[in-house]
């Protein structure tokens, strides 16, 4: 099963757009260069001060814009341990859950966290609880096959153990 997450909360609003989480000028970068650059524009600090297992929570809409995976791919690199919004664009996410990035869609979760809190995300009790105030908010179960992708890593990752099984 996928390991639960514990980390801080990186916090942001409605609509999201990838270009805004990653630029299109760092496409044809290497992941380890794109990683530098995330949220660049609106939040410059993010890269060097996000630590692996924090977490974004966001409003309505995240990840709106282009369908490139870059966005969730250079935020995976990172080692940010899940994005929490209360929506996402349907791109985004499944880009996300493609390369085993968990994205956990929870209506008005953003309204339980404040920058900066500590918060937890138990994939097996389906819980995000804010550590800092102690509220918390159940989440929809990923179904088994996105569980699969997630615990592999992501889809590339699972089709390689799964070639691999077969001998």
């Amino acid at each position: 099963m996928i390991s639960d997450v514990k980390g801080k909360v990186w916090k942001f609003g409605n609509n999201v757009d990838t270009d805004i989480i990653c630029a299109g000028r760092f496409i044809n970068s290497p992941l380890d260069e794109m990683k530098k650059h995330v949220f660049e524009s609106t939040r410059p600090e993010f890269a060097t001060e996000a630590k692996p297992g924090d977490v974004i929570v966001a409003g309505r809409w995240f990840g709106s814009g282009s369908s490139r995976e870059t966005a969730p791919a250079a935020i995976k690199a990172l080692g940010i341990g899940a994005v929490v919004a209360d929506s996402f664009s349907r791109n985004f996410y499944r880009n996300a859950i493609a390369i085993g990035l968990p994205a956990i869609a929870c209506p008005n979760a953003s309204s339980l966290f404040q920058e900066g809190d500590q918060v937890a995300v138990s994939f097996k009790t389906g819980k995000i609880t804010n550590l800092t105030s102690g509220a918390s908010v159940d989440f929809e179960s990923f179904p088994a096959q996105m569980l699969q992708v997630l615990d592999a890593g992501g889809i590339e990752n699972l089709l390689r153990q799964m070639v691999a099984a077969q001998g």
